[in-house]
Parts: C-alpha cells; structure tokens; sequence
C-alpha cells in the first residue's frame, strides 16, 4: 500500500467516525489515489487534481467540479500530515451549485411503477422491485435506508420499521400502516419461498440471495419508468427514485395545510420521521411544489391583513 493510498484510508475513517456516509467520495478518492500511483506522485498537486477531476472527456463542468471538490476535502486533511500537499483552490472548474427540480408522482403513477415490475423476468426481483417502489412512497425513506433494512428491523407487532445508523450516524423508528406491514409481511412470505436459502440478513434480498446494491436498484428503476411511460417533465425534472422521497415529504405538507393544521408545529415531527438533522432541511419542500406554495401563501394573507 502506498503511503497517499494509507493516509486515504485514515481520512475515511475520520470521517466517517464523524458519521459521514462516504461511499461514493470514498469510490472517487480511491480512483485519485490511483491515478496519483500510475502518475508516480506522492502527494496532491493542483495539476494532477484538475487532470484527474477533468475525466473522462466530454463530462459536464458539473460532474467534474464535483470530483474536484472531493479531491479538496481531502486535500484539506493532507496538509495537516504533508506540507507538500496543495489545496486546490475554490475558483479552480467553478460551478454554481444546482439542484434538480423534483419529480412529484402522483399515486397512480407510483402504480403504474409498481405494475411495471411485472415485467422483470426473475419473480423474486419483480416482488422486490415493487415492494421497495412502494415502501419508499409511504414511507419517505432514503433509498440506503431501505436496502440496508434487516429482516429484524421490521417489527409487524408494533407496526413500525427500525432505521438502523442512516445519514450522520442516526437512528430512528418509522411507524408504518397497517397496509404496510399487510404488503411487507406478504413480500418476506414470498422472499422466503422464492429464495429459501439466504446469504444475507436483509429485508430486501436480490435473485441471489445477497443484499440489493444501490448502483443495480437505480438501474432497475430507470427500468420501471421506462415502462410505465413516465417522461421527464423539463430538462431539470426527470423521475428519479429520491423523488419518491420528496413525494411523500410534499403530500404530507399538503395534507396539513388542508386539513388547517399548525404546519410550523408539526415541521420537527416531518423532520424525525425522514431523519433530517434540521427541520430547515425539511421546510425546503415548500418550494418543491406550486400547490403547495399556494397553500402557504393562502396561510400567511390573513396575517399580513392583520398587520
């Protein structure tokens, strides 16, 4: 092992005791530190971070400053060990940061989803597919949270799913309908015929038996879109499955504020049960929606009446 591709090794276990994820930072540093190896470099330089973060040709400026801003985080550590180390610097492939429009389903195109898994040619797959489509839209989950889910993290007694060291390192319980555990208990039934012989603990388990990766779910999911005839709504609004996330986030909102409830009060529960550290991260949906900007804008008139 080299010595830049040892100090990796330390930078991601900091940061990950930290409570960071990591996984696909940790995916790109290892090919860095790989492309510094085959380059016979022993530290970071700007050059090699701006060459390497420029891969492969033809990429979007924002992928690559993405990529590059992995590569100064982790510069950033490599100073404090290396003063050789350069840190490459913010105006270095700038970008301006964007996020995309989200794909709000409605319920029967999250139907049509679920119906598309007929299509897949493994059983197990298609019930896979499916439940996990459908537990992602009732649930808000993290599409992590969901295949790292245990078979002994759904409790069908207490009606309630145990989400088990998710983003920052915390856990949480998800009470969940009885429909729900109604459609999980006939998903493991099913599992269990289909693959008697597990090699792993999950809930969600591929043809093999072994726990679902999210590179093949996505994949899978594009799959389902695909047939169930879902199109992109602009060039910044595709479905994706984390829009299955924002979905239930905004429909939940939706229904408070028609039923005239105290949205402001009830924001830190929303924010506990999908597991954002802040419920600022959580009140970010309110632009996710017109009708639901509509709705709020309605609440404060009278206010502003008032005043």
């Amino acid at each position: 092992m080299s010595v830049l591709a040892g100090r990796l090794e330390d930078y991601l276990a900091l940061r990950r005791s930290l409570g960071f994820k990591l996984d696909r930072a940790g995916r790109l540093l290892a090919q860095f530190v790989a492309y510094c190896e085959a380059a016979d470099a022993e530290t970071v330089t700007v050059d090699l971070a701006r060459a390497w973060a420029t891969l492969p040709e033809g990429g979007s400026d924002y992928w690559f400053a993405c990529r590059l801003s992995v590569v100064r985080s982790f510069a950033r550590y490599l100073v404090l060990v290396d003063e050789r180390t350069e840190v490459p610097p913010t105006d270095v492939l700038p970008v301006r940061a964007r996020r995309a429009t989200p794909y709000l389903y409605t319920p029967a195109e999250v139907a049509r989803l679920m119906a598309a898994a007929a299509n897949i040619p493994t059983p197990l797959r298609q019930a896979t597919l499916a439940t996990l489509v459908g537990l992602l839209y009732v649930t808000g989950m993290r599409i992590g949270e969901a295949i790292r889910l245990d078979r002994t993290d759904v409790d069908y007694r207490q009606e309630l799913i145990v989400v088990r060291d998710s983003k920052f390192g915390k856990s949480r319980e998800v009470p969940i309908h009885a429909t729900t555990i109604a459609a999980l208990r006939a998903y493991a039934k099913r599992r269990d015929e289909l693959c008697p012989q597990q090699k792993s603990p999950a809930f969600f388990v591929s043809p093999a038996g072994t726990r679902l990766l999210y590179c093949n779910v996505h994949l899978a999911f594009l799959g389902l879109v695909r047939d169930a005839g879902l199109t992109p709504r602009s060039a910044t609004c595709r479905p994706r499955p984390h829009d299955l996330r924002h979905s239930f986030a905004v429909s939940t909102l939706i229904g408070w504020y028609r039923d005239g409830g105290d949205v402001q009060a009830r924001l830190p529960r929303l924010s506990t049960f999908l597991g954002h550290v802040h419920p600022a991260n959580t009140y970010w949906y309110l632009s996710a929606a017109p009708e639901l900007l509509g709705l709020a804008a309605a609440r404060l008139e009278p206010s502003r009446r008032r005043s």
